[in-house]
């Protein structure tokens, strides 16, 4: 048993870390067993949210508008979970997405967890679901779904559950986590002038921030708009 370590959740705008961008950080410390720290902020991702993302959050766009961009946040992030073994429920999504954040500043971010979705799988297959939502009600943890520290919060106290009623058995151990990235560059002043332009010429009406674009989210946007109106500058 693991008693010491920084439980973690993020909120996105998408399943994809690649292409996704996060718009919540919740987390929190645990030293023998006990919360003593937390850690949460907004972020802004440089686009609208979708209003499926609001509904799933209740995160709007009003909410994150004044938020600090993810560059503001990772340095702080890491400096919080220090050297810490990471705890979450489907950890490897929360980790890829910070990871990748971490790498687009040349930042490393090597890291082992506890899944305690993998734990459930294996020791409570007969459950109907196996969402953090689920077992929470299941175990009678309280819960505020789809906002990051309280799933945070939510993910360690269902280890704890999930401890004492299994805890003599394998598989609470915590593995390294695996996910490879590359650094995304931002986009350069000729992408975004290049796009502005497009954005101007079509009058399109777009959902996203140009300034902070990455080099491959700039060339891809700048593809689609070319391929729809077929017209090179």
């Amino acid at each position: 048993m693991i008693y010491d370590f920084t439980a973690l959740d993020v909120e996105s705008t998408g399943l994809n870390p690649k292409t996704d961008k996060l718009i919540e950080i919740g987390a929190v410390k645990v030293r023998n067993g006990k919360i003593t720290d937390r850690f949460h902020t907004l972020v802004y991702p440089g686009r609208k949210l979708e209003e499926r993302i609001t509904q799933l959050t209740g995160i709007t766009d009003e909410m994150l508008k004044d938020a600090p961009v993810i560059e503001e946040v990772i340095p702080l992030l890491l400096d919080f979970i220090g050297e810490d073994v990471l705890l979450g429920h489907r950890i490897l999504f929360d980790f890829s997405f910070i990871k990748k954040a971490a790498a687009n500043q040349k930042l490393s971010f090597e890291k082992k967890g506890i899944d305690t979705l993998k734990i459930a799988r294996r020791f409570l297959p007969e459950l109907e679901s196996k969402r953090l939502s689920f077992l929470c009600e299941y175990f009678e943890i309280p819960i505020d779904a789809h906002k990051a520290e309280s799933d945070a919060r939510a993910a360690a106290m269902l280890y704890f559950k999930l401890a004492e009623k299994f805890g003599g058995e394998d598989g609470f151990e915590a593995l390294p986590l695996i996910y490879k990235v590359k650094k995304e560059s931002p986009a350069t002043p000729r992408q975004k002038e290049r796009l502005y332009k497009l954005v101007d010429m079509h009058k399109l009406i777009i959902d996203y921030d140009i300034d902070g674009l990455t080099k491959s989210e700039a060339s891809r946007i700048t593809d689609k708009i070319l391929s729809t109106y077929g017209k090179q500058l």
